[in-house]
């Protein structure tokens, strides 16, 4: 079974360059999950007939946003955070908007295992978002996955907007403090690690350096390859036995991130 993730920065945009199309035909994913997809489903002009689709979009136009795309239809789809949990750890509107209205989560339950895509909140240049952040969504996020996990694996994956470690930026020096590179916004993925969840890119390739997602479009990041690595797939320790690959697709255009493979033998 083959996975993909990617933040396309706005679906209608990277179908406009004509290259959403041909990177399905060429990749042919099983499940597709897309984060930051700006559009309703009405919006989007992309007609693929191969797949189911799924998508939580902002109430904002233009904004956030994340779908999952799938050959097989799943049991169930479950969008955004639940409302106990987004309850308890009060996500609500913070000055920027309501986390649970930006269409960030969705959970599709398949026979041997849930698939989640999240877009998590960016933190912003200024950090005015840690706070939410850190003691809001991540663990928001994480009591949601753990729950999930109580009755089947759990594979999730998205746009987490945080480098964990030094190897997963170019320039973690220079980095350290800023938004996606702070102390709390790493915890974020220390905890999720601690609870028991894979990051299947280091599971095959713990030492690997200059393995990027994202670049800057500034001063030729990405030809460069000046670029950070947040967009993870993460899995339960259960599937841990059945990675085959995890891969990270810098050749593919279209958006300033690249899309993540997972790949798996169930």
């Amino acid at each position: 079974m083959k996975l993909i993730s990617w933040n396309v920065n706005g679906i209608r945009a990277v179908h406009n360059k004509k290259l959403f199309v041909p990177f399905l035909e060429e990749y042919k994913p099983d499940i597709l999950c897309l984060q930051e997809t700006k559009a309703h489903q009405h919006q989007s002009e992309v007609d693929l007939p191969d797949y189911e689709e799924y998508w939580n979009s902002a109430e904002k136009k233009g904004y956030s946003g994340t779908a999952i795309f799938t050959k097989t239809k799943p049991l169930s789809v479950i969008l955004g955070i639940p409302e106990d949990i987004a309850k308890k750890y009060k996500l609500n509107d913070d000055g920027y908007g309501d986390p649970t209205k930006e269409g960030r989560v969705i959970a599709a339950e398949f026979k041997k295992f849930y698939v989640v895509t999240v877009y998590t909140p960016n933190s912003k240049d200024d950090l005015s978002r840690l706070t939410l952040r850190h003691k809001q969504w991540d663990p928001a996020f994480l009591a949601y996955m753990e729950r999930l996990q109580e009755s089947k694996p759990v594979l999730f994956c998205g746009d987490l907007n945080v480098a964990h470690t030094a190897i997963d930026l170019a320039n973690p020096k220079a980095n350290v403090g800023e938004h996606g590179f702070t102390d709390e916004e790493r915890e974020g993925i220390d905890k999720i690690l601690k609870a028991g969840f894979i990051d299947t890119f280091r599971h095959l390739h713990p030492e690997t350096l200059g393995a990027y997602t994202w670049w800057t479009h500034w001063a030729n990041a990405r030809a460069r390859n000046v670029g950070w690595r947040i967009d993870y797939w993460f899995a339960s320790k259960k599937l841990a036995k059945h990675i085959t690959r995890a891969e990270i697709l810098p050749e593919v255009m279209g958006s300033d991130h690249c899309p993540v493979l997972l790949e798996l033998d169930l």
